[in-house]
């Protein structure tokens, strides 16, 4: 993708400037193209997911994988974090501690609440109000104190001072000039185009986007208590997000649709992971993606507030990626050095090629752009090094970690159909299950033909420990 195409007009040679900076065609041909090349990116994506390549992996994949990239979609989102808590530190540790404090300290204690129930009528319940929203009561906390030091002038009115944005009235403008209504409909900058680069751009981001969600997927099951996602869930979510991608290309979001680690975090610290309130919640998301004035009071949220609730969010996702290991034989050195390697190559290497830009030169553009993307994503750098080095390195199914990890996701006896019942669709499971067909489909919930010979059934769990008796009695 050529970079001067994407540059900004330079306006201040311009001889027309209004002509030049009122015409919306100075940004929309980029925002076609943009537009054109993440639909084509995401519908390669639903190729992946329908045709069950991604689940495919997955039989090679075990916690010494997960571990490494769940980790680093925590610990390399820190720079985000510290960016918006540099604005002002006191603000953003004022809300890390009070969120803190809800959810560790008083997550106990229940409030007593008026309620309502055909059985007991009007009655009193106790509500755990700390513990189900502990972000919430951080914010509300923190933002009350910046209007207070807002209208009594402690902190800066002038822009380009470094505490100006924790102002609660420092982007009153963007609620001034946001319409009350606003309904995005498909292509209405125009027809998207295409280019070969852009496509591969896009491909290349969307790859390491696939591998992030994997890990999310994991995470989020590790947090809800629930079983890890089986192979066909897997597929599907793959499917999903780019399908929705797709519609977000349409509409000219100008971004994908992928899984995001914060709210992964907030479920680890909230304790409340029902699809229920997650479908109601998207509900109201999209009822007030149409009201415009809605987004434009989040935005009024001053930045160190969002980064101490990133740090404590970023924080939680790192740490359920280190809890994956507890699988493995800690006590290995082989597997130690596999983590440690991961790790810190997947911090390392996207640091230092953000610190030399251009030290990526194959001679093809494309390939070049191609490669910055993939090892600029540090969860793809060390997803991929713990992937290679665990399918590599010498080492017993016991030691890595297969025998437990497998046993507790896959799994073939009498149990297995409700250990995952909550992946299934709901109100069609019960008709798919009558058509054998489906059972060929990856992302249906009646698939049967990758788990069954690859990812861990009863008979290849057995030949595993087989195996692992046979290798400890050579010793």
């Amino acid at each position: 993708m050529s970079i001067q195409k994407f540059k900004c007009p330079d306006i201040s040679s311009a001889k027309d400037n209004t002509t030049l900076t009122n015409s919306d065609e100075v940004w929309q041909f980029r925002l076609r193209e943009i537009q054109g090349n993440l639909m084509l990116a995401s519908l390669t994506q639903v190729v992946l997911g329908c045709t069950g390549l991604m689940g495919f992996f997955l039989q090679f994949i075990g916690p010494l994988t997960i571990a490494p990239t769940i980790s680093l979609i925590g610990l390399s989102l820190t720079a985000v974090a510290a960016d918006f808590n540099k604005v002002h530190w006191g603000i953003a540790m004022l809300t890390l501690v009070v969120m803190v404090a809800c959810s560790l300290y008083f997550g106990g204690f229940h409030i007593p609440l008026p309620a309502y129930s055909r059985k007991e009528k009007c009655h009193v319940t106790k509500y755990p109000l700390f513990q189900l929203m502990p972000v919430l009561i951080s914010i509300i906390v923190s933002w009350i104190l910046c209007h207070v030091l807002t209208v009594t002038d402690v902190f800066p009115n002038n822009v380009t001072s470094v505490n100006y944005y924790a102002r609660s009235d420092a982007r009153l403008d963007v609620l001034d000039s946001m319409p009350w209504f606003y309904f995005p409909y498909p292509f209405q900058f125009g027809m998207p185009t295409f280019s070969a680069a852009g496509y591969i751009g896009m491909l290349a981001a969307t790859l390491s986007s696939i591998i992030e969600s994997i890990g999310d997927y994991f995470a989020c099951a590790r947090l809800s208590g629930a079983q890890p996602p089986p192979i066909h869930a897997l597929n599907r979510g793959i499917a999903t997000e780019g399908f929705a991608s797709i519609i977000s290309g349409m509409v000219g979001a100008g971004h994908a649709t992928t899984s995001y680690s914060g709210n992964i975090g907030a479920i680890g610290i909230t304790k409340v992971a029902s699809r229920r309130v997650f479908q109601v919640a998207g509900l109201i998301l999209l009822v007030c993606g149409i009201i415009g004035k809605f987004g434009a009071v989040l935005t009024l949220i001053p930045d160190p507030i969002i980064g101490g609730s990133l740090t404590v969010v970023f924080g939680m996702v790192a740490a359920v990626g280190i809890s994956v290991l507890q699988f493995t034989d800690l006590n290995s050195t082989r597997n130690l050095t596999i983590v440690a390697v991961s790790i810190i190559l997947g911090l390392m290497v996207p640091q230092w090629l953000q610190n030399n830009p251009g030290a990526i030169d194959t001679g093809n553009n494309e390939l070049d752009q191609v490669l910055e993307v993939l090892l600029g994503t540090a969860m793809f750098v060390g997803g991929i090094l713990g992937f290679i080095l665990d399918n590599t390195v010498p080492g017993t199914p016991e030691e890595r970690g297969l025998l437990k990890w497998r046993e507790n996701t896959y799994s073939s006896d009498d149990s297995h159909e409700l250990k995952h019942v909550q992946y299934e669709w709901p109100f069609f499971t019960k008709y798919i299950k009558k058509l054998n067909c489906c059972s060929y489909f990856p992302i249906s919930p009646t698939f049967e033909g990758i788990p069954v010979k690859c990812c861990g059934s009863q008979d290849r769990r057995y030949d595993m420990e087989e195996e692992t008796k046979a290798e400890n009695t050579d010793i």
